[in-house]
């Protein structure tokens, strides 16, 4: 256990010197996330949420713990073969890590360097464990100072001071690596978000119902969902930051850094987000205000033409310092709607976790083919050419969001008192809009809902019915009908592979 400890200590320093990314336990939860099956990927976000990826590390821990443990008893009849069965652990780290979408040979340097010295460790410790058979003293003679006294004493000094070594070692490669981001953080303190050349209309008079237990119309940042596969979320000084435009069809490739980006025209918009993996009134959506450059007017200055008019390329591949790659219509970026680099979120840069500095954001598409974060380049290409990281793994390429729609209060096994019961959530069909809500009880007929006002056809609509409730169990359902008259269908679907489908419902006891 200590010379495992000794490891990920030793690790974490040199991974201050590498990147925080290529440290053992995050490549390995790496690895794992990206051979993970789309269907066990879904019951981790749903049961865990965002601690997803906590669970996951600490899972990966605890594993570590057992081998170690196995390890040492090996080492205790075999020192070499203990030994070596950690320099094969290292070995297994340095492939995780070196095999990373965004991995270089230097990553496999934290996961080697922590096995070598750990090996070391267990070698001496296990010799001052692994013992001869005690002979039997003379006559008169009780043994203990020749025999076991001294090497009792030396494991627990040789112990002592790596475990201490072993602490300090990891403190410091914290220290370091947080000393390499405070530029970021800097640079993100510092940042004053330009005023918006195109401001975002004044969010409606009763577009906010403020009714208790209804999702707030913006969403705080705060409470934002977060879902990716980034177990360290990388933190870019926005001054080193670059974006590169290139690929298929791009007549003039196009390197921009982000003060370039504050000098171009800005807009602000409300959005709403949502993930593919939200299940049928699952939590994986939000609204927020969003800040920044339109992504089709860089697209054209690069002589990049959308397929309908003639462009060859039908796909933006939007990679991220991560490697992570997220594939986008080119058609839906170019066909006018407010696709943009975001810079800032809610009036604020962008946070951290949502991708600063720059990030994508498309209206209307779900946010594994649209909403790449910490951004880094753009590539124009096909999708009969290249598959980017979801598609890999069996889910769509094109995924425009589907009408959903959401009972907020009351909620599930609650119990309200009889008489008039507000019914209110939200509906969404980003880039569609929301022209009409209905509630059933218990199977019955369909009750239309009165509508928020509507913000834009890009952001979810909130929605109550005043319900004239009586005692007893009853169900709730909801459905929606988009913009274009199309209603929300009722048929039941897994998220996987282009988004949940049925209408959301709730059960309560009226008492």
């Amino acid at each position: 256990m200590i010379a495992g400890f000794c490891a990920l200590a030793v690790a974490e320093l040199v991974s201050a010197f590498v990147r925080p990314e290529a440290g053992p336990v995050t490549a390995m939860g790496g690895a794992v996330i990206d051979r993970t099956p789309p269907a066990l990927k879904d019951f981790a976000v749903r049961e865990f949420g965002t601690d997803d990826k906590l669970v996951l590390q600490l899972g990966i821990v605890v594993l570590l713990a057992v081998f170690a443990l196995a390890i040492g008893m090996l080492a205790l009849r075999h020192r070499r073969t203990g030994s070596a069965a950690v320099l094969v652990f290292g070995v297994v780290g340095a492939v995780a890590a070196v095999g990373r979408p965004e991995g270089v040979p230097a990553d496999a340097l934290p996961s080697v360097v922590g096995a070598v010295v750990a090996a070391g460790l267990l070698y001496l410790l296990a010799g001052q464990l692994a013992l001869p058979p005690r002979p039997s003293p003379a006559v008169g003679e009780t043994g203990e100072e020749a025999y076991g006294t001294f090497d009792r004493r030396g494991f627990v000094i040789a112990a002592t001071a790596a475990a201490a070594a072993s602490a300090g070692a990891g403190l410091l490669g914290q220290r370091l690596t947080s000393s390499v981001q405070a530029g970021a953080t800097t640079s993100r303190h510092d940042l004053v978000l330009p005023v918006p050349d195109s401001a975002a209309p004044a969010v409606p008079a009763g577009a906010d119902l403020k009714i208790r237990g209804l999702s707030p119309f913006v969403t705080p940042n705060k409470d934002f969902y977060r879902v990716d596969t980034a177990l360290v979320v990388p933190r870019i000084d926005a001054g080193a930051w670059r974006l590169k435009i290139h690929g298929k069809g791009v007549a003039r490739p196009v390197t921009v850094g982000f003060d370039d980006l504050l000098r171009r025209e800005i807009i602000e918009r409300d959005i709403t987000l949502a993930c593919v993996s939200n299940e049928v009134g699952g939590p994986y959506i939000g609204n927020a205000r969003w800040i920044g450059v339109r992504l089709a007017d860089l697209l054209r200055e690069a002589g990049v033409r959308p397929p309908s008019k003639g462009g060859p390329a039908d796909q933006i591949v939007a990679r991220s310092v991560d490697g992570m790659t997220i594939g986008t219509p080119v058609e839906a970026v170019m066909d006018g709607r407010d696709a943009m680099l975001a810079l800032g979120m809610n009036g604020e840069p962008l946070p951290f976790a949502h991708g600063f500095p720059v990030r994508m954001v498309v209206p209307g598409l779900y946010g594994y083919v649209s909403a790449c974060k910490w951004l880094t380049d753009i590539e124009l290409t096909t999708f009969d050419a290249y598959d980017a990281y979801w598609v890999r793994r069996n889910w769509s390429p094109q995924a425009p969001i589907k009408t959903e729609s959401r009972i907020d209060t009351p909620r599930p096994f609650s119990s309200p008192k009889p008489g008039t019961v507000p019914v209110a959530g939200v509906a969404w069909a980003q880039h569609r809009g929301i022209s009409r809500v209905e509630i059933r009880v218990d199977g019955g007929p369909w009750h239309p809902a009165r509508l928020a006002a509507e913000d834009s056809h890009d952001t979810w609509r909130q929605w109550v019915w005043e319900w004239p409730a009586t005692s007893g169990r009853h169900t709730l359902e909801v459905r929606a009908t988009d913009g274009t008259g199309v209603p929300q269908t009722g048929r039941q679907a897994e998220t996987a592979p282009d988004g949940a489908t049925g209408w959301h419902s709730v059960v309560v006891d009226v008492s």
